[in-house]
């Protein structure tokens, strides 16, 4: 297309007939072609837009054989309208009556059901607002809880709010909630079973709950608990009862990301013609492209075993575009690469083992049943990484304080002296440590053991908020029994040079309220896979002994 005439002087405008002759469209067959095109899209659209034509008054349009021939062809930019957005469900919205017990667990709740309309009981507010008190995870959710509440129920135009209309979720800023909030502002006559007390607050929200649906029989009104005895009195009473999901990220515990991906039989000949490999350091590096490039995450371990061929161990450190580059291992299972005299023994030892002892490693996740070697593995790389390579300053060890059996009460002494009981299984592997050096003598493996001790701190996890660890070595021990919101807290006080190593095995949840989809290792393992300086790694194999590892099979 030709430019118009530059201007013959300066500050000189163009006329309208240049920009009229820029738009226009082109002679000869090609122009004739667009506008041909745009004419028949036009119509094309205007046939399919049912909403416009139903809207606007009918239109007289004359038909191609009665068209006049000096009618002007379309523009090829006509922009069509835009489609009317579709409702996320046709049927009316969800009535969501909430436990206490789902506020406490996650107060953001109230803004997690999407377009569906949330109910509060007076009696569930009368709760909240007798744990209103204390320093406790739970108080301080029952907080934020009231806050919101407030926020969503006051404002300068609370008074023009009507309680029976609902108020808007989204009027906080919250604009992924399309619903309303209702509050209980009435007395509702309730039918229960007489075998029920009525005074309990549990029974109390059943009746309310069976006073909606019989209100409201249009609508499905929905009781949401994570108190299971509350659910199964609800569907007892035949009324509609579901779990909180919104705090789990994943459904299936099966399908959490394990770190070690194994590779196909086939795969040198797949990848083989367009691989590239190099030495650096070392380490054999192979850049390959193909089938299963997608399939990979970077820090993710693969590993291939033939028989009668060599076997191939290495880790994914790079993804650019439809390429991978993959880094072989170094061999912890041979005694001359042993770290604190520690060696792998198995295939998933091996690549934790590369994790823990890798400066650009900041956050790493380690899971496996009893005896698989967690702590010990990491307690001998934080002495490894502090004592003999200087890269850190010193060890601080915490775990959450849920107890197995009935608490003993409380505990003297100092922090870490208060600790101590909780730290059985540190004192353990470091007598294990200590062990493997037997050319010392007795003195020396004294002198070892005080200089370890000072370079390991235990600290409570009731006092991290608000603290940076600054070139620290970090092992969170029983992270399986951390919320979410525990877990960020904790991680959140890296500094500069700190690593941290969460251990924990979701199989042992102690803390109430929490399973193994919603506990905060699951949900750290699935947030940071994939990120450069994190790794994961599932141990399977149990070293501990032949008692422990038939115990944990068959009871």
């Amino acid at each position: 297309m030709p430019l118009p005439k530059p201007p013959a002087r300066k500050a000189a405008q163009l006329t309208p007939a240049d920009f009229e002759s820029q738009a226009a469209p082109k002679g000869g067959k090609r122009g004739l072609k667009r506008a041909a095109a745009a004419e028949a899209e036009s119509a094309l659209l205007d046939l399919r837009n049912d909403a416009a034509e139903a809207a606007a008054p009918p239109l007289e349009v004359s038909t191609p054989a009665t068209a006049a021939p000096s009618a002007q062809p379309a523009s090829p930019n006509t922009q069509a309208t835009p489609r009317p957005r579709k409702p996320r469900s046709t049927g009316p919205a969800k009535l969501f009556v909430l436990d206490t017990n789902v506020l406490m667990h996650d107060p953001m709740s109230l803004f997690r059901f999407d377009e569906h309309d949330i109910y509060l009981p007076m009696i569930t507010l009368e709760e909240l607002d007798g744990h209103k008190k204390g320093m406790s995870e739970v108080s301080r959710n029952v907080r934020q809880v009231s806050r919101d509440l407030d926020a969503l129920a006051g404002g300068p135009d609370a008074a023009k709010l009507d309680p029976a209309a609902g108020i808007p979720l989204a009027k906080t800023g919250h604009k992924e909630a399309l619903g309303k909030l209702f509050f209980q502002t009435q007395l509702l006559e309730t039918r229960l079973p007489q075998g029920l007390p009525q005074g309990k607050a549990d029974n109390q929200i059943l009746g309310v709950v069976q006073s909606l649906r019989e209100q409201q029989p249009q609508r499905e009104v929905v009781l949401v608990s994570k108190d299971i005895n509350m659910r199964i009195k609800a569907r007892a009473l035949g009324l509609q009862a579901e779990d909180y999901f919104n705090d789990k990220t994943l459904d299936d515990v099966d399908l959490l990301y394990t770190g070690v991906l194994p590779l196909p039989a086939d795969f040198w000949d797949r990848h083989g013609k367009t691989m590239e490999s190099w030495q650096q350091g070392g380490h054999t590096f192979y850049r390959i492209s193909g089938p299963m490039v997608p399939a990979l995450l970077v820090n993710q371990f693969v590993y291939l075993e033939t028989p009668g061929a060599a076997p191939l161990y290495a880790r994914v450190t790079e993804i650019t575009g439809k390429s991978a580059v993959l880094k072989t291992l170094k061999e912890y299972t041979h005694q001359k690469n042993a770290v604190w005299g520690v060696t792998a023994r198995n295939r998933e030892q091996n690549f934790a083992l590369n994790l823990l002892m890798d400066p650009e490693c900041d956050f790493l996740t380690l899971t496996g049943t009893a005896g698989t070697g967690k702590t010990l593995m990491t307690l001998a790389a934080g002495l490894s990484q502090v004592l003999d390579d200087r890269r850190y300053s010193e060890i601080i060890v915490t775990r959450v304080t849920v107890p197995v059996g009935e608490d003993i009460g409380f505990l003297p002494g100092t922090e870490e002296e208060k600790m101590g009981p909780w730290m059985g299984a540190l004192d353990d592997n470091l007598e294990v440590l200590a062990r493997s050096d037997s050319s010392a003598g007795e003195w020396g493996r004294a002198a070892t053991n005080e200089l370890v001790r000072s370079k390991i701190r235990i600290k409570s996890l009731n006092f991290m908020r608000g603290r940076t660890f600054l070139n620290k070595y970090v092992i969170i021990d029983e992270a399986q029994n951390l919320t979410p919101k525990q877990m960020k807290t904790l991680i959140t006080r890296a500094g500069p040079g700190t690593k941290i190593v969460c251990l924990g095995n979701l199989a042992q949840i102690d803390t109430p309220y929490l399973t193994e989809g919603s506990s905060g290792l699951t949900y750290a393992v699935d947030r940071f896979k994939g990120w450069p300086h994190s790794g994961h790694v599932m141990l399977a194999r149990g070293e501990r002994s032949r008692l422990a590892d038939f115990a944990s099979e068959v009871l």
